[in-house]
């Protein structure tokens, strides 16, 4: 007993010795600053620069303020305006991606992959090219007799959207298309041999079985939407704010680090009730897949 309580002991040992640094990474650079932050938003900012250590709640009374509130406001709609146009066009995208044979499958998959290998910002710069008066959509729309003359697209809040759209459906398209790809297309057979047509098929099998990839789209979409400031920034000119871009402006030019630490903290809470409500759905999900 002795032998193997001591080989047991060892094993505790080497495998504590193995996740500590996970632990040790997670509490300075996750947690560490995610409490700096809290603490921050509740103290004064200094008259000139810096921070006071006085405690207050005038951080979060502000963001009550109708211009701070109507910022929160414009992030969520342009965040859920996002998330449906990137779900309307990456779900299907997704799923037939799953459909395609193993050669095209591989060469849909180096194509979604492809614009990660260059930066964001390049790649947004290009859509400047696109959108400004007299660039490329400009110039093939007045090519094709569909406008008369050059259209005012970029910035401007469809400019951001388009923006958002561009850099987030790669996300949603592989979380269709891995929830697709692992989906027992035999389930879908049987039910069209049981007299289902291919629409009552479709939404009571296969979309039910490949809603937690969609749901997990809506998440890794929907969230970074509230936050991506330089879409905003670059594609919007400074006249679509965000919170992101709000927390940044706090940051970089008034230097109120109190407010900004509480703008990021009420954002950190909102995104999530986000994921609780995610994981809720999917529990309840896994529950009626069981019984």
């Amino acid at each position: 007993m002795s032998r193997r309580s001591a080989a047991a002991r060892r094993k505790n040992g080497v495998s504590w010795l193995m996740v500590a640094p996970l632990y040790l990474f997670t509490l300075l650079f996750v947690l560490g600053p995610m409490v700096y932050m809290l603490v921050l938003s509740f103290l004064q900012r200094a008259e000139v620069w810096g921070v006071t250590n006085q405690f207050t709640l005038a951080n979060y009374q502000n963001i009550l303020t109708p211009i701070y509130l109507q910022t929160f406001v414009e992030s969520f709609k342009l965040a859920f305006t996002s998330t449906a146009l990137i779900a309307l066009i990456g779900y299907p995208f997704g799923y037939f991606m799953a459909r395609l044979p193993g050669k095209w499958k591989r060469f849909a998959m180096l194509g979604l992959m492809i614009p990660f290998w260059t930066s964001s910002l390049i790649r947004l710069y290009g859509w400047i090219i696109i959108l400004r008066s007299n660039g490329v959509l400009d110039k093939v729309l007045m090519g094709l007799g569909l406008t008369d003359s050059p259209l005012k697209l970029l910035y401007t809040y469809p400019a951001v959207l388009t923006g958002m759209v561009y850099a987030l459906l790669p996300f949603m398209i592989l979380s269709v298309y891995s929830s697709a790809e692992k989906m027992d297309w035999s389930l879908v057979e049987a039910a069209r041999d049981l007299g289902a047509s291919a629409p009552k098929a479709f939404f009571t099998v296969t979309f039910k079985l490949t809603l937690p990839g969609l749901l997990s789209g809506v998440i890794l979409t929907f969230i970074p939407s509230m936050g991506l400031f330089f879409i905003a920034d670059i594609l919007g000119g400074n006249k679509v704010v965000l919170v992101g871009s709000l927390i940044q402006d706090q940051l970089n030019r008034a230097h109120n680090w109190p407010f900004a630490a509480a703008l990021s903290v009420v954002l950190m809470i909102l995104t999530s009730l986000m994921i609780r409500l995610y994981r809720r759905i999917t529990h309840v999900k896994d529950l009626e897949g069981v019984l």
